[in-house]
Order: structure tokens, then C-alpha cells, then sequence
């Protein structure tokens, strides 16, 4: 399903707009005539390279401010004329929020609540709907696990069935589970207590073209970088962890099914994910690379990490429910997908730390 624009006058704004998830948006919204503007920092290494490639796919139609979402002054003067906003600016690695918890905090809390203001003060709200995470339900210590293979299972047989849904309690883990989480909450107050219409995606693991992967977010994509490159994979823990993982073409419409629907969907969250269809242990992506390369990367242990999840897999049936999408890409076609377009891409230096508001 094709999700039409809801949008009227006016561009819509992505914070964030050069990231992975920001440009793949922004070219969908651009290919279908609405323009866009971007707002970011261009802090994240690699994202230049994302947003010359929507200028030069878009030209006049697309609008760039280089500016910080912790700058109140910049985001209500972008917010201004907003048809519609998609927030991605973010701090994304919990192990940049281990080092600089205080940075992840203004980035990720107090750059949405400058966001939300800056809305708020509009005489007609944009609609805005924003990005969270898996990590606001903590480590789901709580969720009992076995071993099936080269992966953890849930022992409850409706977990297995239908992944972990909205009705689990909040259990933020490590700062940028706290940053994310105070965030997700006050985007979910404002639409309750001042009437704005946005709503809260809890998204998985996101996966695709335009993503320059690393060690600390985007595994997909970094693990398949490795492959490429014959460099050693490096996996924290067992390798037994479990995501459902969503192709970056069937997110996109996700949020596109999100911003034609909150009308109906303002002031709640969902969780957004592959679902129960296109789950993977970090064991087998690496033998899936091995079948689609022909030789299986190295591989090298290390302890597990803070705030690591053995098993995550999101119960979309409410967002479906409520909007009518659901995955489309499988497994094995998004990350061959997403290996071609790595073959093809600029070998761009490796981003030395994941610390962006972009």
C-alpha cells in the first residue's frame, strides 16, 4: 500500500533529514512533488554524502538548514511554516550515551521538547510524528528465554507468536534509554495536554540503502560493510540476540501510513519492527553474508554490552490495525538489497563516533 501525502501548504521539515532514515524519507516525499526542508547538523560522519545525493536528485525542491536541534531559535524558525514534521534528530548509540550522558540528554530530551515548543506555539500545530526505540522496555529481563539453534525464543508461546507489544511497562536502561524515553513521553503529552497531533514509533532494527552502519548502530549494515571489506566482525556477547529487522522502503511507509492517520493515531506510541516474519540472531545474518558472498566473515567475541536486549521482536498488529501497513521485504531480499547498494556505494571513512544531532 502507497500511503497519499496528507500535506497542505507549506514544506514538510525532517530533523535529522540527512541521517539514514531522513534522506530515505525525504526522497520519497520529494519524487511525489512536496517539498521538503532538512534541518541538521551534519555531525554524524557519512550523512553529507546523503544529502548530496537529494540535491542532486532534487534541486530547488529541497531546503537545507544546517542547524541544531538544540538551537531554539533555529528550530522554531524552521518549524514555522512546516506543513507536516518528521523528527529523527538524535543521539543514537547507547555506548556514546555511556561516554556523554549529559550531551545525549540535551540532544535527545531537550532538542525534542525545543521541537514540540516550537510546535506548540504554531495556531495550527503541524502534525508530527516522531522516532523512539525498542529501548524504552529496558532489557526485558523479564521475557523467559531458551536456546533454539543459533537463537534465543521466547518460552511464552504468544511472545513467539506475536512479538512484545505497547502494553509492556516502561523500563528505561541506560541513558540513552532514559534520553529517548523522556522524550517519547513528552511528545505523547503534548499531544494529550495541549492537543498536538503526533504520535510515537518505538522502531526495531531499521535497515537499508543510505546507511553507513557501524559498530554502534545500524549492524545490518555494518556487518555486511565488514563483509565487503574483509574485515573481522566483532559480536558483543553470544550472537544468539534476536531483532526483527525492517527494510528501510516498508519504514518509510510506515510513517507516511502514521502522518495520513493522526487523525486517529495522535497521542499514542507503537512499536514498529519487521514482526515475527523477519526475525535474525546476529549468528544468522553472518551466515546469511556467507550464502549471498560465498565466504562467512570472521568473527571475534567480546563481553556483552550494556543494556543489551537478548530478544527483541515487535508486535506491529496495532499500528496495523490502526493504519492498515505491514512489512512487505523480507529477510533475505532487503539484505541482499541492501549488499548490492554497498557494492555500489562510496567507501566513505568510518565514523569515529556515533555523537550527532543529526
Amino acid at each position: 500500500m502507497r500511503y497519499p501525502l496528507p500535506f497542505g501548504d507549506g514544506p514538510v521539515v525532517i530533523s535529522g533529514g540527512a541521517g539514514f532514515i531522513g534522506s530515505n524519507v525525504a526522497d520519497r516525499l520529494l519524487l511525489e512533488g512536496q517539498p521538503v526542508v532538512i534541518l541538521d547538523n551534519l555531525s554524524r560522519g557519512n550523512v553529507a554524502a546523503n544529502l548530496e545525493w537529494l540535491r542532486g536528485r532534487h534541486g530547488a525542491r529541497l531546503a537545507v538548514e544546517i542547524g541544531d536541534v538544540r538551537d531554539a531559535p533555529v528550530v522554531e524558525r524552521v518549524v514555522r511554516r512546516a506543513a507536516a514534521v518528521f523528527h529523527y534528530a538524535a543521539q543514537v548509540a547507547v555506548t556514546t550515551s555511556l561516554v556523554a550522558p549529559i550531551e545525549d540528554f540535551e540532544i535527545n530530551a531537550r532538542g525534542t521538547l525545543n521541537l514540540l515548543e516550537a510546535i506548540r506555539r504554531r495556531e495550527t500545530p503541524p502534525p508530527l510524528v516522531f522516532t523512539s526505540t525498542n529501548k524504552v522496555y529496558g532489557r526485558l529481563d523479564d521475557v523467559e528465554l531458551g536456546l533454539r539453534g543459533s537463537r534465543y525464543e521466547p518460552r511464552d508461546p504468544a511472545v513467539r507468536k506475536h512479538g512484545l507489544g505497547e502494553q509492556r511497562p516502561l523500563d528505561f536502561h541506560s541513558p540513552y534509554g532514559c534520553s529517548k524515553g523522556a522524550a517519547d513521553q513528552y511528545v505523547l503529552d503534548y499531544a494529550r495536554t495541549f492537543g498536538l497531533p503526533a504520535a510515537v514509533l518505538r522502531m526495531s532494527c531499521i535497515y537499508g540503502p543510505r546507511q553507513f552502519g557501524t559498530e554502534d548502530q545500524g549492524w545490518v549494515a555494518h556487518f555486511l560493510i565488514r563483509a565487503r571489506d574483509h574485515e573481522p566482525v566483532v559480536i558483543y556477547g553470544d550472537g544468539r540476540q534476536v531483532r526483527d529487522i525492517l527494510f528501510i522502503d516498508d519504514l518509510v511507509e510506515a510513517m507516511l501510513a502514521a502522518q495520513a492517520s493522526l487523525g486517529q493515531i495522535a497521542g499514542r506510541a507503537f512499536n514498529i519492527g519487521g514482526g515475527p516474519a523477519n526475525t535474525i540472531s546476529l549468528l544468522e545474518l553472518l551466515d546469511l553474508i556467507g550464502d549471498l558472498a560465498g565466504a562467512r566473515p570472521e568473527v571475534r567475541f567480546e563481553p556483552w554490552r550494556t543494556a543489551d536486549q537478548r530478544y527483541y521482536v515487535s508486535d506491529v498488529r496495532e499500528f496495523r490495525a490502526a493504519t492498515g501497513w505491514s512489512p512487505r521485504v523480507r529477510v533475505r531480499d532487503g539484505v541482499a538489497r541492501l549488499r548490492e547498494w554497498l557494492a555500489q556505494a562510496p567507501r566513505l571513512a568510518p565514523a569515529a563516533a556515533v555523537r550527532s544531532a543529526s
